[in-house]
């Protein structure tokens, strides 16, 4: 795409990567991505607010051609789907300084050899007077690199967050409103990004009460026209109630340990409590991350494999555990056949979770009476959990 114009003087640039369908080779990406950056000029001065993902350099670089002279390049943050062009934007502008926090400079030295003379850093709080536009200069440490910051216009009322508030969405569109698959997309990107961050997240939300912001720019998704919409969303995201639900992940390889998980749905739905439900082998790893941003409990569904959890519950248990949600109670549910040890490891695996561990339910084979009687008495205390808690 051309550079489009956000305001007088201040062009999107950047490159929609409508084709990409995996991030950091993890993360599912049905919607595509784009990599934005931000052309701000003043009287006197001209910014460009990150670069895009290597791959994509050639877009911003043709959208570049018209600009003579850079003074600043400023790197929020040094992940390389946007910090990863900067070598070649500094090499085109032998000018141009690049701006960053005290400990984003290691990282850009280390990560892209950038040479320690071309690099200035800036504090909580610092100032850049292009001429008529000031960038302010948030730094924003764990959402989600310890090196991030955020750049405020206060002139134009514009905040630039780059990974913060973002989404990853391929999409024509230069803004957003908040409809429905934005939503989503915010969600999913929260769930697989930010939320291992939430406390840090309240805490750099806090820091932008003091700001008006008409306009949040993200260096991920289009840009939002409604900054509290999207600032109200990470807000219940992140420190919000838990909802009264159960995500229940499981993988069965004979059908037992499904015939344990259809018992337990039916249990948990007849008590009033919903359920998520995602069979592993089978599921979108984003779907179960926006289940766990909110889920009150999380139940894994586990055969052993070997004698030990099938690795497909041990990777979400894994995953689940690196995601740190909050939520308040986690058990088991595994059938065996000779040897039960999958309890143990996903337990093991699941130690950054603070949660409540609730009786797992554990059967040799088919499920019997008193295997779904069991079922039936986790169902019970689920529920006595969730109203003790006022979720019911």
């Amino acid at each position: 795409m051309k550079a489009r114009q956000i305001r007088e003087g201040i062009l999107w640039m950047g490159a929609v990567d409508w084709d990409r369908r995996l991030f950091d080779a993890l993360v599912p990406l049905p919607d595509g991505t784009s990599y934005n950056a931000y052309l701000v000029t003043g009287d006197s001065k001209t910014a460009l607010l990150d670069t895009v993902d290597p791959s994509m350099y050639h877009h911003l670089e043709a959208q570049l051609a018209s600009v003579e002279h850079l003074d600043y390049l400023i790197a929020h943050h040094a992940e390389q789907d946007h910090s990863g062009s900067i070598p070649a934007v500094l090499a085109r502008y032998p000018e141009a300084s690049l701006v960053c926090t005290p400990k984003g400079k290691a990282m850009f030295i280390d990560l892209l050899h950038v040479a320690q003379e071309r690099i200035v850093t800036v504090g909580d709080g610092d100032t850049i007077d292009l001429g008529g536009r000031t960038l302010q200069f948030v730094h924003a440490p764990w959402v989600h690199w310890p090196e991030t910051m955020l750049t405020y216009l206060p002139e134009d009322r514009i905040l630039f967050t780059c990974d913060f508030l973002g989404s990853h969405l391929a999409t024509s569109e230069l803004y957003s409103t908040g409809r429905p698959g934005e939503r989503e997309a915010a969600k999913r990107y929260f769930a697989e990004i930010m939320m291992p961050f939430s406390n840090l997240i309240v805490k750099n939300l806090d820091k932008l009460d003091g700001l008006q912001i008409e306009m949040v720019a993200p260096s991920h998704g289009p840009v939002v026209s409604n900054p509290s919409y999207i600032i109200d969303c990470y807000r219940e995201w992140s420190a919000g109630p838990m909802r009264n639900k159960v995500c229940l992940p499981f993988v069965s390889m004979h059908g037992s340990t499904r015939v344990m998980v259809d018992a337990l749905v039916a249990a948990l739905v007849s008590r009033g409590v919903a359920v998520e439900r995602f069979e592993l082998t089978a599921s979108d790893l984003g779907h179960i991350a926006m289940s766990l941003v909110d889920a009150a409990t999380v139940v894994i569904g586990a055969p052993t494999v070997l004698g030990g959890a099938h690795p497909a519950a041990a990777h979400i248990a894994l995953l689940a555990n690196a995601l740190r949600p909050r939520t308040k109670f986690v058990s088991v549910l595994c059938s065996y056949s000779w040897g039960g040890r999958a309890v143990e490891q996903i337990s093991g695996l699941i130690g950054n979770l603070r949660a409540e561990a609730l009786e797992p339910v554990v059967c040799k084979g088919l499920p019997r009476s008193q295997d779904l009687q069991a079922i039936e008495r986790l169902a019970d205390q689920i529920a006595q959990k969730h109203r003790e808690l006022g979720l019911m």
